[in-house]
């Protein structure tokens, strides 16, 4: 993972970044989803005539056009808290995670992507897609080149968790070749659905009426696609549950593998004593996430998960070099090509993306951060694995030297 990697290449205050970091990307991700899967709820109900009120399937204060054209303002987002607590409780309980169950969540997810372009392309009106890049406003990521590389910098979410493929080493046959291929190979692939998608849903709608939730679904609709546009929201709400379960599972994991490093309280991996899961912190994770859920947007929390993954790839490119530059004998299988090319590069880009983002997103990640840098000085770097470590050296080595 990206903490693991920057603790063995740049030490532990960099782990601590990464992984501080990481809890807020996967806890503001599992928010991300959970407001999409809300929509998608929502937009699946009223097709089998089940409507949910306005005001309570949408972030505080969102003015929301009725039908007849009168709006409401949204208290908060029910659906989202509802389904972060169906699932806090089933990582209470526990599950287990088999590879054949994994496949099947990943067919649905790739056949509803292929269902929907293959399906909705007909309903394509080239007009939609110009001006091909909208005249900027005068205002910072309001369209023009600032709104592309803004843009950029928000849906960079979507690349979230594709490092989270290193986490199966351990299953493949032969992970030094198996590794690098799921990796790039997954990455490539998304990239081109990510692609397909943006064009058919673009190109189905005006991009102003996509500012939403669920634009999948949106778009299905306008398509006329009939049944095909229920089985797309089932779809997309089924793949939406299995993320956020991913996310959320990912959130405990940070914990556990940070409190064994010392860097947390122990407390914080405490296991229950019946279902041998970290209750405590898979309990307090969902309330918080839960509270977000109900009250932030989709830009608001996707644009914080963006700036965080952005950050860790920052941190990660520049430890590639660190790591050539301590151990350049190091065996390799493989080797990034060109790699004081592709990884400045990469560095570089990625901070070029954050600083693009809305200067609210970096207030925000800087109060974050502030926050870890003093649970860090004040707890971490005292009672780390790490620290122990050197106390208990000098401590041999003065005992050593009492005549």
């Amino acid at each position: 993972s990206a903490y693991t990697y920057g603790y063995a290449t740049l030490g532990e205050l960099f782990a601590w970044i990464i992984g501080w970091d990481l809890i807020l990307e996967y806890a503001l991700g599992a928010v991300t989803v959970s407001i999409g899967w809300s929509g998608y709820v929502v937009s699946f109900l009223r097709d089998i005539g089940i409507n949910i009120p306005p005001a309570l399937s949408a972030a505080r204060g969102t003015l929301i056009t009725l039908a007849d054209g009168t709006q409401v303002t949204a208290i908060f987002n029910l659906p989202a808290v509802i389904i972060i607590a169906i699932i806090t409780l089933l990582l209470v309980i526990g599950i287990s995670e088999s590879a054949r169950v994994n496949n099947v969540i990943v067919f649905v997810k790739v056949a509803v992507v292929l269902l929907f372009i293959f399906g909705a392309v007909h309903a394509v009106n080239p007009a939609n897609w110009h001006p091909f890049i909208p005249p900027s406003t005068g205002v910072r990521g309001h369209f023009g080149w600032s709104g592309v590389t803004q843009g950029a910098g928000i849906v960079f979410f979507a690349y979230i968790g594709f490092d989270a493929v290193s986490t199966a080493a351990q299953e493949a046959k032969n992970p030094q070749r198996d590794m690098p291929i799921g990796i790039i190979g997954s990455l490539l692939i998304c990239t081109v659905l990510y692609i397909a998608v943006s064009a058919v849903a673009t190109g189905i709608v005006p991009y102003l009426q996509l500012d939403v939730p669920d634009p999948i679904a949106v778009a299905a609709d306008h398509a006329g696609l009939g049944w095909m546009s229920v089985a797309i929201k089932l779809g997309a709400i089924a793949g939406l549950s299995s993320v956020i379960l991913v996310m959320l599972l990912g959130q405990s994991r940070i914990f556990w593998t940070m409190a064994d490093d010392g860097l947390l309280p122990k407390f914080v991996s405490r296991v229950h004593p019946k279902f041998r899961t970290p209750w405590i912190t898979t309990i307090l994770t969902g309330i918080v996430v839960a509270f977000f859920a109900a009250l932030f947007t989709v830009r608001e929390a996707g644009s914080l998960v963006s700036i965080g993954t952005l950050l860790a790839f920052v941190i990660v490119s520049i430890g590639v070099l660190v790591l050539r530059i301590r151990e350049p004998h190091l065996p390799r299988t493989f080797k990034t090509p060109a790699v004081w090319v592709v990884a400045p590069l990469g560095a570089l880009s990625a901070l070029y993306l954050m600083i693009a983002l809305p200067w609210r997103t970096w207030e925000r990640l800087i109060i974050w951060f502030v926050i870890g840098m003093v649970i860090y000085f004040f707890y971490g770097v005292r009672r780390s694995k790490l620290a122990q470590a050197k106390t208990s050296g000098n401590t041999a080595g003065t005992s050593e030297n009492v005549p």
